[in-house]
């Protein structure tokens, strides 16, 4: 009679940028057309819209090549939409559209908060927040840790143009 509905996956990756505040860190996210600075990206770049502003549309994509050199190297990629941009809260929603990793509907949420007391000893989290249906061929363990070893590998990024900038 009623559709099945599939449970929703939700998750989210945090860290700590102890020797940043949220000013010098957002600018690093915001900047929407540039995430491949950030992660290993091959590509990414503007498929339509207009810069840092909602309804942009990038397309990112990474080369993966075999495990022991050998075999013929994949590509995987995905078009994303920023959904919104907010700088005063420090914060962008965006979602995966066509892709090939098995993502059907995948929201997700990146905030630069402050840690406590963020004026007397500094420093800011990220927050990586998503809702999104099952992901073939992923488990949500597997999704979680993924976010979580990118939002670390981010940071370092992050904190080393941070610091050139001072």
């Amino acid at each position: 009679m009623g559709e099945e509905s599939k449970a929703k996956w939700e998750g989210k990756a945090t860290i700590e940028l102890a020797g940043n505040k949220v000013e010098q860190v957002w600018p690093h996210l915001e900047d929407f057309l540039n995430f491949h600075k950030l992660i290993p990206l091959d590509v990414c770049y503007k498929v339509e819209g207009v810069p840092n502003q909602p309804g942009l549309i990038r397309y990112c994509a990474a080369i993966i090549k075999g495990d022991d050199g050998s075999a013929e190297p994949t590509t995987n990629w995905a078009n994303e939409k920023l959904l919104e941009i907010d700088p005063i809260q420090h914060s962008l929603t965006y979602e995966v559209g066509e892709n090939n990793m098995g993502f059907k509907h995948y929201v997700a949420t990146m905030k630069v908060l402050p840690i406590n007391n963020e004026a007397e000893a500094g420093g800011c989290k990220i927050e990586w927040g998503f809702v999104s249906d099952p992901v073939e061929g992923w488990s949500l363990q597997d999704l979680n840790s993924y976010l979580q070893s990118t939002l670390e590998f981010m940071a370092k990024k992050i904190e080393a143009a941070c610091s050139k900038a001072t």
